[in-house]
């Protein structure tokens, strides 16, 4: 298969696109069609474990890769998560489910979405021709680079830079990424906000002269946020298995639909959803569940995309985003595949800040999704409330999109011509990733230590502190580098030496 970009006029390989991560023109790489799933291939799911379901439909876009390689890279790293499923499906109600992707190294989704991207990039490479070893670079919101880190941890062909935002992640998060051990990483803080440290990042890997530098040096710039369809396409795997692990456990038949809640930041969970639908995936709804930074919630309900607006720092960092960079893979395939319009709105984006969807792309838009946001205190609310309810404690990210959930439901009860589907609201993060934040809401009570929020946490709710959190409580702090946002292409080339 081929993939193009959002900008139009490239094609490249699929090993091209893992390796470069981005488009020299500016866009992202997507896949010329959409895979279809067969019956017959959905039949041979439901008996799958999630590794076997994973190297199924990473295949259909990745052709010119070896299978049992995959398989056998998927299973090796799905062995360190917790429990013998990497994101098991828990029901909550009737008609209401939580789809667990916590339960990895790191305690969040992409644990799961980046399992098999070092080995995809290394057998990219080798197809590529590539003789370099990788520079991966992530822009992190406080999930993804620790989760970079733990994979490429003292791995060889590959080193790993982390910018992220100084005041913009949790505590916890913070502790994890700047206690990191392996000596072929990199973590730094930027004075500035998670979409400071993206765009740095993206204008790296943009760069023919950053691009030429490193080869100087030996390395091959890529990424390993969402924006490189190598890291995205295995979120796309979790929204199948969570389908067919209601079918095998009685709650839905094959073919019946069901609708995803997800927690939006950068996107790259909301369009794996799209993207499984346009496979085959039996979806009702996605619903984009926005805390108060609503911008792309606001592109949903209005048509408009506009970031001049403040960046609110919240308890739920990791969606702290006003550019939302998968928004743009999103209004390629809204757009019919235009890529010049979407590079003339990626334009109107840089130069004034907005730009508008035709009527036809929102109306179209409305059919899919479903948009809503939280504040602050309602997912305090719901958080607690759920806690009340079931015994269930859930992170704050989890609790913006239950929020919204029920936002949702509550509109379908209004509007008796719709048809109601079982829900699946996707469970980003453990509670222990935002301890002092999950407290509060639990109890109202602060503590500024995020050690002293999990002993409390632990005790209040019996829920396990996963090993990883334990482990790393007496780690000392081995990266204390801060930069300011116009110094990022700087220490990648200080980086490389």
């Amino acid at each position: 298969m081929k993939f193009v970009s959002t900008r139009g006029g490239e094609e490249v390989t699929a090993a091209e696109a893992i390796v470069r991560g981005m488009s020299e023109d500016g866009g992202l790489y997507v896949p010329e069609t959409f895979p279809k799933v067969t019956a017959e291939e959905f039949d041979r799911m439901l008996s799958m474990d999630y590794a076997e379901r994973t190297a199924l439909l990473l295949g259909k876009f990745f052709e010119e890769f070896e299978g049992a390689e995959l398989l056998g890279a998927l299973q090796s790293a799905y062995a360190q998560f917790e429990g013998e499923d990497p994101a098991p499906l828990v029901r909550l109600d009737n008609g209401m489910y939580m789809l667990e992707l916590f339960h990895g190294p790191t305690c969040a989704f992409q644990d799961v979405a980046l399992a098999a991207f070092p080995h995809l990039l290394d057998a990219a490479r080798k197809l590529a021709g590539i003789g370099e070893d990788a520079l991966v670079l992530s822009a992190a919101g406080g999930d993804t680079g620790k989760a970079a880190l733990e994979r490429f941890c003292d791995r060889a062909g590959a080193k790993v830079m982390v910018f992220y935002p100084e005041e913009g992640v949790s505590k916890m998060q913070k502790f994890q990424m700047c206690t990191q051990d392996g000596e072929n990483l990199s973590v730094v803080a930027v004075r500035g906000s998670g979409d400071d440290c993206r765009a740095g990042v993206a204008k790296v890997l943009r760069s023919e002269a950053c691009r030429a530098a490193a080869r100087g040096k030996g390395y091959v710039l890529t990424t390993a946020d969402s924006v490189n369809f190598g890291r995205l396409a295995p979120q796309i795997c979790y929204f199948f298995s969570a389908y067919c692990d209601l079918v095998t456990s009685d709650q839905i038949a094959m073919g019946d639909k069901v609708d995803f809640t997800v927690p939006t930041g950068n996107g790259g969970n909301l369009l794996a959803g799209y993207y499984a639908m346009r496979m085959g995936l039996p979806v009702g709804r996605l619903v984009c569940a926005s805390n108060k930074n609503c911008a792309l919630t606001d592109l949903w309900k209005a048509g408009t995309y506009d970031v001049k607006r403040p960046l609110y720092r919240t308890m739920s960092p990791s969606m702290d985003v006003l550019l939302s960079a998968n928004a743009e893979r999103l209004i390629f395939e809204l757009s019919g595949r235009d890529g010049a319009l979407v590079a003339e709105r990626m334009k109107a984006l840089s130069s004034s800040g907005k730009y508008s969807l035709r009527a036809e792309e929102l109306k179209a838009m409305k059919q899919i999704f479903f948009a809503g946001s939280a504040s602050e205190d309602e997912t305090v609310e719901c958080v607690y409330d759920f806690f009340e309810e079931y015994g269930y404690p859930m992170d704050t990210h989890t609790g913006v999109a239950m929020n919204v959930a029920q936002m949702y439901e509550a509109k379908l009860e209004e509007d008796t011509m719709s048809e109601v589907h079982p829900m699946v609201v996707l469970s980003t993060a453990s509670p222990y990733k935002c301890p002092q934040d999950v407290l509060y809401a639990l109890t109202g009570n602060d503590v500024k230590d995020s050690f002293k929020g999990v002993k409390r946490i632990h005790l209040l709710t019996a829920m396990k502190v996963p090993e990883p959190i334990k482990a790393i409580r007496y780690k000392p702090i081995r990266f204390k580098t801060a930069i300011s946002a116009d110094k990022i292409e700087e220490e990648v080339m200080k980086f490389l030496g």
